[in-house]
């Protein structure tokens, strides 16, 4: 027996072994193979064998699983890249709103999640109804731009999300548990689509240049044709990957949360003190108030992120405290925003603008203050982060309940 080997020599210590595999793989299989060979009885290596051996046994029906999604996924990112090309065109033409294009995209991911969850019947006829009304209902709007149909513009694409998040839970969609995972799934789409788009810009670039060299410009050709069908298409070929656990999307989101969340912090801080130091005044300038509000629901949207990323661990962190401040931060933006939409409201009168945004700013208001107890009774040790996650997911109907008001009712009162 080679008492030289240092796995022989620490067979007994499994805490050493497992700090020797994690910080030199390469050199603990190596001795490793020797020590099994001098040592085939040990049940400790013995497990540690299988663990640096196994292989899966292949399971047909898994195998043909895997195949029929992947069919299903190219079929639907085909139909989304056309359905997205058709759409273009007639918005081009100026015969349909360019909001249009929410419907070569949103339907075909809404129909993967379908095709994946199976809900019930309930269920499914609902998001059809959904789908089916929203497409009619916008394209019996007059083709203008006054500010009820931007309105419906802006929150269509949020009612629609919502059914989104219908067809992701399915059956489950009024258990917190589903809604939350949703949210992850949000986040974790969000960081593949953008490196895939990334890694799709890189290629148009170079065949741009490629066939500028050749003296040719396909520029409008590429972006109406290949660029557009490509960007739908995407989207329902990033959703198959995030619910396949692709480990690319899962292991760099809960980083992107615990970096961005301090970063965005920092910034707004400075932002504010800067804006506030020049005298600006969100009660008098329009554009600065439209700037808080952009603020407001940028720093609402890195919370939940950074929320949905931190799991179910007991134990109190330093992202804790910087979503506290972040949380904090915005209800004091959200705070002043109220009070300068209602001062605009009682000097200038209702218009469809002041009231859409009054009522999302009163909204976030509700939501925040439930976070904020949430994540004080945690920090204080009088809750879990299932609080937190709750008054996150059991308020996410009402953001879809009020955009669809805004969607329908506006254009109809104003």
């Amino acid at each position: 027996m080679d008492i030289n080997n240092p796995i022989i020599a620490n067979v007994a210590n499994p805490h050493e072994l497992e700090r020797m595999y994690r910080r030199e793989p390469e050199a603990f299989r190596k001795s490793f193979a020797s020590a099994w060979e001098q040592n085939p009885d040990s049940q400790v290596l013995a497990v540690w064998h299988e663990r640096l051996h196994y292989q899966e046994t292949a399971n047909p029906a898994k195998a043909s699983s895997f195949q029929r999604d992947f069919l299903v996924m190219g079929l639907l990112a085909i139909l989304a890249g056309i359905c997205a090309r058709i759409l273009f065109y007639f918005a081009g033409e100026e015969q349909i709103a360019p909001i249009n294009l929410v419907f070569g995209v949103l339907p075909f991911i809404a129909a993967y999640f379908v095709y994946k969850n199976k809900p019930n019947k309930k269920v499914l006829y609902t998001l059809m109804a959904a789908f089916l009304l929203a497409v009619i209902y916008i394209n019996v709007l007059p083709l203008d731009y006054t500010d009820s149909i931007i309105l419906v513009y802006l929150h269509l694409p949020v009612f629609l999300w919502a059914a989104v998040g219908l067809a992701y839970m399915g059956n489950e969609h009024g258990v917190g548990r589903a809604r939350l995972a949703f949210l992850k799934f949000n986040g974790e789409f969000g960081i593949l689509y953008a490196i895939m788009a990334i890694s799709g810009g890189l290629l148009t670039l170079i065949t741009m240049r490629l066939f500028t060299f050749a003296g040719m410009d396909i520029s409008e050709f590429y972006f109406s044709n290949i660029v557009v069908f490509g960007a739908a298409a995407l989207s329902v070929v990033a959703t198959h990957l995030v619910l396949g656990n692709l480990k690319l999307a899962r292991s760099i989101a809960p980083y992107i949360a615990k970096i961005f969340s301090p970063l965005v912090l920092a910034t707004l801080l400075v932002y504010l003190v800067t804006v506030i130091s020049v005298g600006k005044s969100p009660f008098l300038d329009r554009d600065f108030l439209l700037s808080f509000n952009g603020i407001l629901l940028s720093v609402l949207a890195v919370t939940i992120f950074s929320i949905t990323e931190s799991g179910t661990d007991e134990k109190k962190s330093i992202s804790d405290y910087v979503n506290f401040a972040l949380i904090a931060l915005a209800l004091i933006i959200d705070s002043v925003a109220l009070s300068a939409i209602v001062f605009r409201l009682s000097s200038y009168g209702i218009t469809p603008n002041r009231l859409a945004v009054l009522g999302i700013n009163l909204l976030i208001w509700a939501n925040l203050i439930w976070i904020m107890r949430a994540y004080m009774r945690f920090l204080r040790g009088g809750a879990g982060p299932s609080a937190i996650q709750d008054a996150v997911t059991k308020y996410l109907p009402i953001y879809g309940i009020w955009a669809a008001i805004v969607t329908v009712a506006f254009p109809l009162i104003f």
